[in-house]
């Protein structure tokens, strides 16, 4: 998607010769003749970024001026200017005003590129920090693991990433659902656009509607610019949207469907173009039943609906996500990462991370604390990274039960619960079990169907 660049300059064949050359590069231009004209095209949208002209023969504002007016109410806002009759003085000035850069007329068109090329990927840098805040305990820019129901989440985001279509992506809470959303647009056609997040959850109904639509200045505030205005060209995620209030689901199903709203305070329309993704932790279909959440906004944002598995139904991605989340906590305080043991990886994958990777990450983040050296972990240091907790990891719950039994039972219900311990840890992979219990794999099938475990069988994979 085009990213959008405002020119002002009073004169009208400067206009016209940026204008082209940025359209000619897959920019979207549009033109202001004056400060005034400036004003009310940021007003009517905020771009991506503004060439700004230092002299405006006939405006209210000189360049520096307005320079000064739009870093004061959008400080993010990169601004290039131009001139003809630049001095060093003027760059200084101008730049100590928040101007991105300064550029001398006459340029040259490959000079003038790779400014706006470099102050857009500031913006974008900037922003990705901004988001990546937001992930904690997630894995940032990909999804760690080859479970089979990892591998259909990677194949679902190839597949719905370049549509432009709206996705709903549910899940426990810290299973990565803002990472998915964040590889839809780091896949999509969208990618050089702005991703941005609303926490639905974390914002009452007031502060909900300006968050979202933005607010016109009022007693001396400047302009707030909201969420759905920022994602123009991009992507907007409606993170836990279940807790969105009444009121503003009604007015978001109204911007799904036109692409416009008006600020709060104002009278004027803004036009956006923006992908919304949406994502809950809770069954919706049953916050719909209660009359909690409108059934014509979630089938507006449940166009593809993207479930996402607690780490407990895919306990084969432990190992590698864990190793990861130990190297990248390793390399944030300057340390070597810490190895595991065959025994800690078995204490991982036994605990039920009611958490998910958001309490992996915790305990990944302990054990690197905790280790001393280079010394792998072993599983007792697991058992303690886990917490109170964590006692239970490696206890069998039937084990009183199991002791008052004759053997021969007694040791088929070891069997039974052993080789299902090991398939769920494996993700059901028969000749991954068979490999690591050291069974021939027929053997283990025979031995699963004796101990009446033929669900497993049917639902393994091979």
């Amino acid at each position: 998607m085009a990213q959008e660049v405002l020119i002002v300059d009073d004169e009208a064949d400067i206009r016209t010769q940026i204008a082209g050359i940025l359209e000619d590069e897959g920019y979207q231009a549009r033109v202001a003749a004056s400060g005034e004209e400036a004003l009310e095209a940021v007003a009517s949208r905020l771009p991506s970024l503004v060439i700004l002209d230092v002299w405006l023969a006939g405006s209210a504002y000189d360049g520096i001026q307005l320079l000064e007016l739009l870093k004061r109410d959008h400080p993010a806002l990169q601004i290039v200017m131009i001139s003809g009759h630049g001095t060093v003085d003027m760059a200084v000035n101008a730049t100590k005003k928040g101007a991105y850069d300064f550029i001398a007329k006459p340029f040259q068109t490959d000079v003038l590129l790779h400014t706006i090329e470099r102050a857009l990927d500031d913006i974008k840098l900037k922003r990705e920090n901004e988001a990546l805040k937001t992930l904690t305990g997630g894995a940032e820019a990909e999804l760690v693991g080859s479970s089979t129901a990892l591998q259909e989440i990677r194949r679902s985001i190839e597949r719905v990433a370049p549509t432009d279509s709206r996705v709903m992506i549910t899940g426990p809470s810290g299973v990565g659902k803002s990472a998915v959303a964040r590889l839809i647009h780091k896949r999509s056609n969208r990618a050089d656009g702005p991703f941005i997040v609303l926490n639905c959850a974390s914002l009452d109904e007031e502060n909900f509607e300006s968050a979202l639509f933005g607010r016109e200045p009022a007693a001396g505030e400047p302009r707030m610019v909201g969420v759905l205005e920022q994602a123009h060209m991009g992507t907007l995620l409606l993170d836990e949207v279940a807790d969105m209030p009444d009121p503003i689901q009604g007015k978001i199903v109204r911007v799904l469907h036109s692409q416009r709203f008006q600020r709060v305070g104002g009278g004027n329309w803004v036009d956006v173009n923006v992908r919304v993704l949406a994502s809950s932790n809770r069954d919706l279909q049953d916050a719909m039943k209660a009359g909690l959440f409108r059934e014509d906004l979630y089938y507006r944002l449940n166009v593809v609906p993207l479930v996402i598995a607690p780490l407990a139904d895919r306990r084969d991605d432990i190992p590698a996500l864990a190793e990861h989340l130990i190297r990248r906590s390793a390399t944030a305080k300057g340390r070597a990462p810490t190895p595991l043991t065959p025994d800690a990886v078995t204490a991982l994958q036994a605990h039920d991370w009611p958490g998910n990777v958001w309490e992996l990450a915790n305990v990944a983040e302990r054990l690197l604390l905790s280790a001393s050296s280079d010394a792998p972990v072993q599983a007792d240091a697991v058992v303690r990274a886990i917490g109170e907790d964590g006692a239970d990891v490696l206890r069998w719950e039937r084990a009183q039960e199991v002791m008052n039994q004759p053997l021969r039972e007694a040791r088929e219900d070891f069997e039974r619960e052993y080789l299902l311990f090991h398939l769920t840890r494996f993700g059901g992979n028969i000749s991954r079990t068979a490999e690591f219990v050291e069974m021939d794999r027929a053997a283990l099938h025979r031995k699963l169907k004796g101990l009446g475990v033929q669900n497993v069988m049917r639902s393994a994979k091979e």
